[in-house]
C-alpha cells in the first residue's frame, strides 16, 4: 500500500492473510487489535493499514502484526489546496493497495472505519477479496456509509445499527479490552450507606461541559450521600483545576485525571457511571454490568451517540440525558434516584449486563473464518 511499510513481504509464510484496515481514533484501533490478537491466536498472518494517526494506537498490537501506513486524506481538514488533492491521494492509495494485495493476497480484509480503510477495501472490491466492515455505533461513519453496499458482511456493535435500504447487519458488539473482559459480569455492590463509587468518564471530545456540571451536580446532592461518594473523574487537564475546587467545596473526595489506566477495574467498583456513550465506553459498561447515566456528546456525526445509548436506555439499564438538558439540577435528581434506591441500581446493573457481549471478537472471528471458507 501507499506509505512506509515497516514489515518485509511474508507472501511465502504459511498461514491465512488477514488484511485489517483502520484509523483515526481508539474507537476504530482498539476493535480491530481484539481481532488481530485472536487471529494470530488461530495461526494467521495480520497485516494492518492505518494512518499517521491510527499508528498512535498500534503500539499495542502484536508484535507479529505487520504495520503499513497510508497517507492520511480527508475532506474534513486542511485548505483549499488539501482538499482538491484528496480526490489524487485516494486514488494513489487504492492503486498501492491493488498492487500489495496482488503481491500478497489476503483471504480476508476487514475494515473499521476512518479513511485508511478506503484504499484496502476499494482494492478488495476491485479485485473481488472477501471483505467485511465493522461498525462501533448506532449509526454508519461516512467510510463504511460508502462501503456497507460493497462488503459480504456488514457486522454491527451497536444494534440496532442503521444501515442503508437493502444490506443486512450482522449484531456482533463490540470487543472489548482483555481487562475488561477479566471483570465482566463482577459482581455488583449495590447503594447503601458506606462509601460508594462513582465514576465519570468525559472522553476527549466535549468533556468541558462534564467538568462544569457533574461537580455542581454532586453539590446538590443530600448530606448523607455526599458523605459517603468517592469520585473518580476523567478531565482534560485545562478543566482539571475547576472540577477539583468544585468537588472540595461540596466536601467530596475526588481524583481526577485526565486518563485512568485502571479504568476496568474503577467500573467494576463503581455504584455508578456518568459517561459520554461513545461505543467503547458503553460496551465496557455493559459487559462489566453497571448502572449508568449517560450523556451523549451532542457533536458526534450523525448524534450517533445517541443511538449507542438507546439499547441500555431501552433495556432499563441506563439513563440518558441529552446534552441541551444537562443541568446541575437534572443530573442530580438521576443520580439520586439511582444512588438512593439499592434494589433498583441493582435492577440496572443486570439489565446492563444482559446487554453485554464479551464474546464479541470470537463472533468478529466467526465472520471471518466463514468468507475464507466462502473463498476456499
Amino acid at each position: 500500500m501507499a506509505g512506509t511499510d515497516t514489515g518485509t513481504d511474508k507472501g511465502s509464510d504459511k498461514g491465512k492473510l488477514l488484511l485489517i484496515a483502520a484509523g483515526g481514533t481508539g474507537g476504530h484501533m482498539f476493535p480491530a487489535q481484539a481481532l488481530a490478537e485472536a487471529m494470530l491466536a488461530r495461526g494467521w498472518r495480520v497485516k494492518l493499514s492505518t494512518d499517521d494517526r491510527g499508528a498512535r494506537y498500534a503500539g499495542g498490537f502484536p508484535a507479529a502484526v505487520q504495520v503499513e501506513k497510508v497517507g492520511s486524506a480527508t475532506f474534513a481538514r486542511g485548505g483549499i489546496g488539501a482538499k482538491l488533492a484528496v480526490p489524487f491521494r485516494i486514488a494513489g492509495g487504492v492503486l498501492g493497495a491493488v498492487l500489495a494485495l496482488l503481491r500478497d493476497k489476503p483471504a480476508v480484509v476487514v475494515g473499521f472505519g476512518g479513511y485508511p480503510t478506503i484504499p484496502a477495501l476499494s482494492a478488495a472490491f476491485l479485485l473481488r477479496r472477501p471483505r467485511m466492515i465493522h461498525e462501533q455505533n448506532g449509526i454508519l461513519g461516512r467510510v463504511n456509509q460508502l462501503f456497507a453496499p460493497r462488503v459480504d458482511r456488514v457486522a454491527c456493535g451497536t444494534w440496532p445499527t442503521v444501515l442503508p435500504d437493502g444490506v443486512e447487519g450482522i449484531p456482533t458488539g463490540n470487543p472489548v479490552r482483555a481487562t475488561v473482559r477479566e471483570r465482566a459480569a463482577a459482581p455488583y455492590i449495590p447503594p447503601g450507606d458506606y462509601p460508594m463509587s462513582v465514576v465519570v468518564i468525559g472522553g476527549s471530545q466535549g468533556a468541558r461541559i462534564l467538568s462544569d456540571v457533574v461537580p455542581a451536580a454532586f453539590a446538590l446532592l443530600s448530606d448523607t450521600l455526599r458523605a459517603n461518594l468517592r469520585v473518580a473523574h476523567q478531565a482534560r487537564d485545562e478543566d482539571a483545576e475547576r472540577a477539583a475546587a468544585a468537588y472540595a467545596a461540596a466536601g467530596i473526595h475526588a481524583e481526577i485525571a485526565p486518563f485512568f489506566t485502571d479504568i476496568p477495574r474503577r467500573l467494576s467498583e463503581a455504584q455508578l457511571v456518568i459517561s459520554r456513550s461513545g461505543a467503547s465506553s458503553v460496551a465496557d459498561i455493559s459487559v462489566i454490568g453497571r448502572p449508568s447515566i449517560l450523556i451523549p456528546y451532542a457533536a458526534a456525526t450523525g448524534d450517533h451517540q445517541t443511538a449507542n445509548a438507546r439499547g441500555l436506555a431501552e433495556a432499563g439499564a441506563a439513563v440518558v440525558i441529552p446534552e441541551k438538558l444537562l443541568d446541575p439540577a437534572t443530573l442530580a435528581g438521576h443520580m439520586a434516584a439511582i444512588l438512593d434506591a439499592p434494589q433498583a441500581a441493582e435492577t440496572m446493573a443486570q439489565n446492563a449486563l444482559a446487554q453485554g457481549r464479551p464474546d464479541a471478537t470470537e463472533r468478529l472471528v466467526a465472520l471471518v473464518e466463514d468468507l475464507a471458507g466462502d473463498l476456499a
